[in-house]
């Protein structure tokens, strides 16, 4: 049997995961998949800082299987936990980060910029591409900057058309992790089902770095204003920027969502729309306000989840927030990624080894096997995202008495225990998910002391 061709759009967390496991499939090298991945970004910009994101229960599992952990664990932001603060920077309450495994808390026992764990990811896969060369099968293929204007399924095969260069190529697998955004969502399964896919929560956000003052310190603080608003500002690790998670939940104001259908390209608008409503919070907003118009990594989106009833069509097949992304509040989105892209290597096995003619039956598998575990990704907390951003200055004071409360006298964390344990909610959930045994080979780990030398 040929090797099967595999195009993965997106070089971010789950594309370069899913390559690596495959190139690790346990299989003659001459059997191995031919693996492109392509990457919309130039090889520059592609992993750029990126907010904070974390890392939890399965998702520990799978970066250990990819001989990963000790550098990640090298490049995290050193978050201690959370503060709820208000307008004085006065604490009201605050959580520490749990090391123990007990519970998943608000900070993760491993937390780390999207674009440095990105990063790794992709040196990984480089580096389980060059084991794989060595062995004499094919490595992987990385195209940056560039992007696919058509799709098109026909005799068995997945033929593209490169944006740029203008050139078509076909091959038997394509997987889009391409993000919430996904482009190739949309030129599979239409432009015109968007609406419906795309699921916003009544949340709008801002993500990017400021320049870090002494104060900001390691703890992340969480600061509310009146009319739904809230500040997060939580450390980088480097101890050199400062990112910021800026948002307004809004149900009424139809520009928040005008800003974000026109994407990246209207940046200085969204900069105006969110210094329009920040200007008058108080706290540290001037300075954030002043920080976020000279930024050069400002990201702005709807906060949404996407839902589909299947996530693959024909030989397409959708990985992470391309296909069910859970949103920011979910605490789920990394794991997710790691697991999706885990699992789909794994169902992938029988396709690989020649066990079936096509992918599809193994793309129904994991259709199957990943709908309850995104089912309950999905699930948000209670009141979430109104509860935790009331709309009075009166019903912030409640809800830092109220937090504050309950973390004295530990109920809190019998609260979150009992809705991560019994109801699969919030952050708990990523205990739950499985990681099964697919027979890939083992990886060397990669040594953190080998952090910025050439793989």
């Amino acid at each position: 049997m040929t090797p099967p061709k595999i195009l993965i759009v997106g070089c971010g967390i789950a594309g370069p995961t899913l390559a690596s496991f495959l190139l690790l499939s346990d299989v003659p090298p001459s059997q191995k998949p031919h693996i492109t991945i392509l990457e919309r970004e130039a090889k520059g910009r592609a992993h750029l800082r990126g907010q904070n994101i974390d890392i939890r229960g399965a998702g520990v599992t799978i970066i250990r299987k990819l001989g990963l952990e000790a550098q990640i664990r090298a490049a995290t932001t050193r978050e201690e936990g959370v503060q709820l603060v208000d307008e004085n920077n006065r604490v009201w309450s605050q959580r520490g980060v749990d090391k123990t495994g007990t519970i998943q808390s608000g900070t993760a026992d491993i937390e780390i910029l999207r674009g440095k764990l990105s990063e790794l990811c992709w040196k990984n896969s480089q580096r389980v591409s060059a084991i794989a060369e060595a062995d004499g099968a094919q490595g992987i293929e990385y195209i940056f900057g560039e992007y696919l204007k058509e799709i098109k399924q026909e005799d068995g095969q997945v033929r593209v058309l490169f944006a740029k260069s203008g050139e078509r190529r076909s091959f038997d697998l394509l997987v889009g992790a391409d993000g919430m955004q996904s482009r190739t969502r949309k030129l599979v399964w239409g432009e015109e089902g968007e609406k419906e896919r795309l699921n916003p929560i009544g949340m709008y956000a801002g993500f990017f770095s400021i320049p870090r003052e002494d104060h900001d310190g390691n703890w992340r603080r969480w600061f509310h204003a009146p009319g739904g608003r809230g500040i997060m500002i939580r450390p980088d690790g480097a101890g050199v920027r400062s990112t910021i998670f800026m948002y307004v939940v809004n149900d009424k104001d139809p520009r928040f969502m005008e800003v974000a259908n026109k994407g990246n390209g209207n940046a200085e608008a969204q900069k105006a729309l969110l210094e329009e409503y920040f200007k008058d919070a108080g706290w540290e907003c001037e300075r954030i306000i002043r920080e976020m118009k000279a930024t050069d990594d400002f990201y702005y989106d709807t906060v949404s989840q996407v839902k589909m009833d299947c996530w693959n069509k024909g030989r397409v097949v959708l990985l992470g927030d391309a296909g069910y992304c859970a949103s920011p509040i979910s605490g789920m989105g990394t794991t997710l990624a790691f697991s999706a892209a885990y699992k789909l290597a794994g169902y992938l096995q029988t396709y690989i080894k020649g066990k079936s003619n096509d992918p599809l039956s193994s793309l129904a598998e994991y259709n199957e096997q990943m709908r309850p575990i995104i089912d309950d990704a999905q699930q948000l907390a209670p009141g979430q995202p109104h509860f935790y951003n009331p709309e009075t200055a009166w019903g912030i004071w409640i809800l830092h008495v109220l937090v504050s409360s309950l973390s004295c006298t530990k109920i809190l964390f019998v609260i979150i225990k009992f809705f991560g344990r019994i109801l699969h909610l919030g952050p708990q959930a990523a205990d739950y998910v499985t990681v099964e045994e697919f027979g890939f080979k083992s990886v060397p780990q990669w040594k953190a002391e080998n952090i910025g030398k050439k793989t």
